[in-house]
């Protein structure tokens, strides 16, 4: 399977770089039929789009508006390759000019340059960077409107933890009206502060914990041993950038359990199974058991902050380097539509696999 190309049924390719010319995605093997236009692709960009005058978004101000350029006739979609573009409009290449020859610690600056043998493009990270999450949004608002409307499976995220500030209430209806998609309107008021302090105070940036859920999904889904589910939505977690960990259910507290509490008991409910806990988070043995499937996920901190750092440069000198330029605070909010997208993608595959 090439790099830049994921799935097996429902199958996603990917391309464009941070400051190029645009981006894109590529959709083969969405099933015809199905009402699709530019607006319902629109809406899930615009929710990875930062808040107007945000104090955690980059101030980057892209419309990234989205044109799709074939496998759409008459508003559905006919069964063909999707193809989709976002042109870049607020590119400031010249922040990059003067540590082109650096590498940024915590990015991959160093690792692109050994793997292309230096011909990779340095401005803004290139490929590297977050904007080519927009690839995997378009796609995924595909995947997920054919969830919806074939299979009932919803799919949403929200913010559990900014640095020690972790949410401990749920409101679902709280998480599309503040900025950080977190479902506490308590611990929001307490995450904003902090990041304020951070942000402004020191220059500096700050790690994340979010919680993806998918919910309605049928028991069956997924493969034994090397195909199981659980294994390949981690392997499209951990695929995007800045996630660096990942956990199903109860996930590492499992370890504090015993056998007996961690195990999800059983019972008929009307003519229905009912499980009693979700300490597997929704999958077993790699296959869905259909309770809802709880991951969560670890986002590093920013790491282009003003503080001065050390590094090296490409001829191998000791030197020091400031990330300038225009950069988020905490990735939580614009990362959780990037994850659902990614959940959605691995969900539809396996769903067409049945």
């Amino acid at each position: 399977m090439p790099a830049n190309t994921f799935g097996s049924n429902f199958v996603v390719s990917t391309w464009g770089e941070s400051h190029g010319e645009a981006l894109g995605a590529i959709v083969d093997g969405c099933p015809a039929g199905i009402k699709l236009s530019e607006a319902d692709i629109q809406k899930e960009l615009n929710r990875r789009r930062p808040a107007e005058k945000s104090k955690v978004s980059t101030t980057r101000r892209e419309k990234d508006e989205v044109k799709i350029l074939s496998g759409v006739f008459e508003g559905k979609t006919t069964g063909t390759p999707i193809s989709m573009i976002v042109f870049n409009k607020d590119t400031r290449s010249q922040d990059y000019s003067n540590i082109k020859d650096k590498f940024r610690p915590g990015h991959a600056d160093y690792t692109y340059h050994i793997k292309y043998n230096g011909h990779n493009d340095y401005r803004g990270g290139g490929r590297s960077s977050g904007r080519e999450t927009i690839s995997r949004v378009m796609a995924g608002a595909i995947a997920k409107k054919v969830l919806k409307e074939k299979y009932n499976i919803e799919i949403f995220g929200h913010t559990l933890q900014i640095a020690e500030i972790k949410a401990t209430n749920f409101n679902k209806a709280f998480i599309e009206k503040n900025e950080l998609k977190t479902a506490d309107q308590k611990a929001y008021k307490e995450m904003i502060k902090k990041i304020e302090e951070v942000r402004f105070k020191s220059g500096d940036t700050l790690g994340a914990t979010i919680e993806i859920i998918v919910k309605n999904a049928p028991a069956g889904l997924g493969n034994p041993v090397f195909d199981k589910l659980d294994a390949d939505l981690a392997k499209a977690m951990i695929s995007i950038g800045a996630i660096k960990g990942i956990e199903f259910g109860s996930g590492f507290d499992s370890v504090n359990m015993t056998g007996s509490e961690h195990n999800d008991q059983m019972k008929i409910k009307g003519s229905k199974i009912d499980f009693l806990s979700n300490h597997a988070g929704g999958i077993l043995g790699g296959i869905s058991t259909g309770a809802d499937i709880t991951m969560r996920l670890a986002v590093k901190p920013v790491p282009s902050t003003s503080i001065e750092l050390q590094t090296i440069t490409e001829n191998g000198k000791n030197t020091t380097i400031k990330t300038l330029g225009r950069h988020d605070c905490c990735l939580a909010p614009r990362i959780i539509p990037v994850a659902e997208s990614m959940a959605a993608i691995v969900i539809l595959d396996k769903a067409l696999q049945c």
